[in-house]
């Protein structure tokens, strides 16, 4: 069972997320990718006992991811988490869970209600795009922590770019008709606030999903 681990300038928080997930008995392997970090995230994760598959310039979280698995030779369990988790990765064994225990071919990790940041819209547009594509409805659109078989990871490549990635998993996992659950698990991870940084990140957030739930709206994909 191999992890993927996204990543882009968390060098102060990759390697708390590597050990974390590291400490999972059923994880084999850990691979951070790291999309163009300038802060020595990659030499971190390295330290930490992660293999890492760095981009030397960002090509978005899904291009990255997508990169990295093309690289990767297959695996019958993907996990894959966000950099920014630190040592709340840990807490990832309960989304694993139903997926070895072939109860989901996707479950997706819930963050408790208080954990913080965002402004909602992005998220709720996520989620609306997603039952009205599939008659889904998912709490958590946006959350990067989740678990697929390695049939379900086949059925939703090529990775959809940016942020889109996570909103087109699912609606691909769901018309492809894998079974997807969401797992209430003790997350946490970076905060994104209501300040210019913060409104720049939710814009092109947005943007990214927009640009990923179009095609599958007309049903190019």
């Amino acid at each position: 069972m191999v992890a993927l681990v996204a990543a882009r300038d968390e060098g102060d928080r990759i390697a708390d997320t590597v050990r974390g997930i590291r400490a999972l008995a059923e994880v084999s392997e850990v691979v951070v990718v790291d999309d163009g970090s300038r802060d020595g995230t990659a030499s971190v994760a390295l330290g930490a006992g992660a293999a890492v598959i760095r981009s030397e310039r960002s090509l978005g979280k899904g291009r990255a991811l997508e990169g990295a698995l093309r690289r990767l030779p297959a695996a019958d369990v993907w996990l894959l988490a966000d950099g920014d988790l630190a040592a709340a990765a840990g807490e990832l064994g309960s989304v694993l869970a139903p997926v070895l225990a072939g109860e989901a071919d996707v479950a997706i990790g819930v963050f408790p209600p208080d954990h913080g940041g965002g402004f909602g819209l992005v998220k709720r547009a996520a989620a609306r795009a997603i039952a009205t594509l599939t008659g889904y409805r998912a709490r958590e659109p946006l959350s990067g922590q989740r678990a697929l078989t390695g049939m379900a990871m086949e059925a939703v490549r090529p990775l959809a770019a940016g942020f889109g990635v996570e909103t087109a998993m699912t609606i691909d996992a769901v018309r492809a008709g894998f079974r997807v659950v969401e797992v209430p698990a003790a997350l946490s991870h970076r905060p994104t606030y209501r300040d210019l940084r913060g409104f720049v990140h939710r814009g092109r957030q947005g943007l990214d999903i927009a640009l990923a739930v179009l095609p599958r709206a007309l049903a190019l994909r």
